[in-house]
């Protein structure tokens, strides 16, 4: 929506920069060839019954060629003029049986390479997702969903092909170009200089081929991102009526296409790339024997003896040392264009966490006389915005909410109410103050303990792809099917459930589209209460529903805040006029504290909101 994009490139120049400050963040890569190495630590046998049967299997593949001499110089072309039929039998017989060797080792080391690559590709990408849900909230609100798909899905596929061939490759590779080089030696010294002189030419050419190489990974990545990004946001349901509404979809298409384009120009480029440094060795290798037959005659000329059997096998021996240089060289690039992309997942991988457990923490208070107490003391909070400044959100906010105690905060938009509601279960970090559950600084709790005693209902209200049973279930995996049932008759919405053909199995949509928006929220209602917290709260839970749907949401509100600790963040102050307490926030403060009654009586910032809701 390139007319709105141009808030949407705003915001992508917004991301990209949060995205830079992120890594900018992150503590340089110390030593990337000895990380990836570390992952395959937890594969070692595996490792090294691969590294025996490469060794083996190289060792072997180079007997044929030394065979082929023998095959020629005492089968083939005797010393006594005919051939040795026996010994040609004997020759050819055990070429074959090494043939049948090798094979059968090279299918089993390619099993054994196979499982270790794609296990430590798998463990990586968990490790990965494992890393990003312990980070906190604002890495989310500041990251693009696609880039960070972008990271598990692309980047580490992208170097699944290096984790699965590298140590088989390096391994069989080296060992066959020494051995390939040994038998050279042992056939003719001479001509294995003639077949090694231009190979450092080509290891310097190699290198630089890696380096460009590698450049294009990087690019060639990032445009993946972006691709997966501009999906993400465009192809999801809010996306399309977005595109669709505003008459966007040619706008959309073509952003697509743009970045579509610049993506098959940076493949093409990375296929392309180092094409004539293989087109050289490919030249280098077909010139070679004919060079060697060449030097070959000038020896024999000059009275050195070089049977033909010698000069047979010493080609052979040379074509087995050039393709596993080849690999070597081809591993090399595939190291150098990987490097960029282990760099992206460690750069993610090494983000550390801004919220974290203290060592010492402990569990939330189980004494029931603190249970559902919610305090803050002098909090201050400050949102860092993208120059790296900050700037104030709350200031000096102090209030007490005691167990069972239904408490609202009300305001203007922008005031700090739902950030108020961020700082009570520790998804963002006061800058100072203290935020106190059940008595305990929040600081000193387990995340996972804090999480647990507290039910969010938020305005945008977020159900899985999944049937209503299993969205209920998210909460209470365990929970019977009566439990679910008492969970949505608690929450108003069992009988509009059992009216559906499938009932509970009925399948919800992409983000709930297929419900309104009264039965969504009722349906997340029903599942804070299947989780049961002894603290809810309520972020703008009906504000935006119609005034029908609302009065029915509102009553299964009602319902699942009974008993409970209960902090309404509300912009219809009708919501909230029951409230045992009713916070007043403007610009970070708290301005005014009361019942509906004595701020509508006062005169103030309550009552004018007041006043102007009524005469709407």
């Amino acid at each position: 929506m390139s007319g709105m994009r141009g808030g949407g490139g705003h915001r992508g120049r917004l991301d990209e920069e949060a995205q830079r400050a992120a890594n900018a963040a992150a503590p340089k890569i110390p030593n990337l060839l000895t990380r990836t190495a570390a992952l395959f630590a937890p594969h070692r046998r595996a490792l090294i019954l691969t590294a025996a049967l490469v060794i083996v299997a190289a060792g072997l593949s180079v007997l044929p060629p030394l065979l082929t001499q023998q095959a020629f110089d005492r089968g083939l072309f005797p010393p006594a003029g005919t051939p040795n039929l026996p010994v040609l039998l004997q020759i050819v017989g055990l070429m074959l049986l090494i043939f049948l060797i090798t094979t059968a080792l090279g299918v089993w080391q390619t099993w054994l390479t196979s499982t270790v690559g794609n296990k430590v590709m798998g463990a990586l990408r968990v490790r990965m997702f494992e890393h990003l849900q312990r980070m906190e909230l604002a890495f989310f609100t500041r990251t693009k969903t696609g880039v960070i798909q972008s990271r598990l899905q692309n980047d580490v596929g992208g170097v699944a092909g290096v984790l699965t061939n590298t140590v088989s490759s390096v391994l069989g590779n080296t060992v066959t170009v020494i051995a390939a080089f040994i038998a050279m030696l042992l056939l003719s010294w001479q001509l294995t200089v003639v077949a090694l002189i231009l190979m450092p030419f080509l290891v310097i050419a190699q290198r630089r081929v890696g380096q460009v190489r590698a450049r294009i990974a990087t690019q060639t990545q990032e445009s993946l991102s972006e691709l997966t990004a501009i999906t993400q946001e465009t192809l999801s349901v809010s996306g399309i009526l977005l595109a669709k509404s505003f008459t966007q979809q040619r706008a959309e298409i073509a952003r697509y296409r743009d970045e579509n384009d610049n993506q098959v120009r940076l493949q093409v480029r990375q296929m392309m790339s180092g094409q004539w440094f293989f087109g050289l060795v490919s030249l280098f290798m077909a010139i070679i024997p004919a060079i060697i037959y060449v030097v070959a005659a000038w020896l024999i000329l000059g009275d050195v003896p070089v049977s033909a059997g010698t000069i047979v096998a010493f080609t052979t021996v040379q074509a087995r040392l050039m393709f596993p240089l080849i690999g070597l060289m081809r591993v090399a690039l595939d190291l150098q264009t990987s490097a960029a992309l282990f760099a992206r997942i460690f750069e993610y991988l090494d983000l550390a966490p801004a919220i974290t457990d203290h060592p010492d923490a402990r569990p939330t208070s189980a004494d029931p006389s603190r249970i559902g107490r919610v305090e803050f003391a002098n909090v201050s909070f400050f949102y860092p915005d993208r120059d790296g400044l900050a700037a104030p959100t709350l200031k000096d906010v102090s209030f007490r909410i005691e167990p069972g105690e239904f408490a609202a905060f009300v305001g203007p938009s922008g005031a700090g109410k739902t950030t108020i509601s961020y700082l009570i279960p520790r998804f963002f970090e006061a800058t100072s103050g203290r935020v106190l559950f059940a008595g305990d600084d929040v600081r000193e709790l387990l995340q996972e303990s804090l999480h647990s005693q507290i039910g969010i209902v938020s305005q945008e209200t977020y159900l899985f792809h999944a049937t209503i049973a299993e969205n209920l279930r998210y909460a209470k995996p365990e929970a019977t099917d009566a439990e679910l049932e008492a969970a949505a008759r608690a929450a108003n919405i069992h009988a509009t459930v059992r009216s559906f053909p499938d009932g509970y199995e009925t399948v919800v949509g992409e983000r709930g589209y297929r419900l309104s928006g009264g039965e969504k929220q009722r349906i997340a209602i029903a599942r804070v209460l299947l989780k049961d917290p002894p603290v809810l709260i309520l972020d703008e839970a009906t504000s935006a529903l119609d005034s029908i749907s609302e009065r029915v949401v509102q009553r299964a509100l009602d319902e699942a805040s009974r008993g409970r600790t209960t902090i309404a963040i509300a912009h219809r102050l009708s919501t909230v006029a029951g409230a045992d307490t009713i916070y007043v926030v403007e610009a970070g403060r708290i301005v005014e504290r009361g019942t509906h009654d004595e701020l509508v009586s006062a005169s103030g910032t309550y009552s004018r909101l007041y006043a102007q809701q009524q005469t709407r």
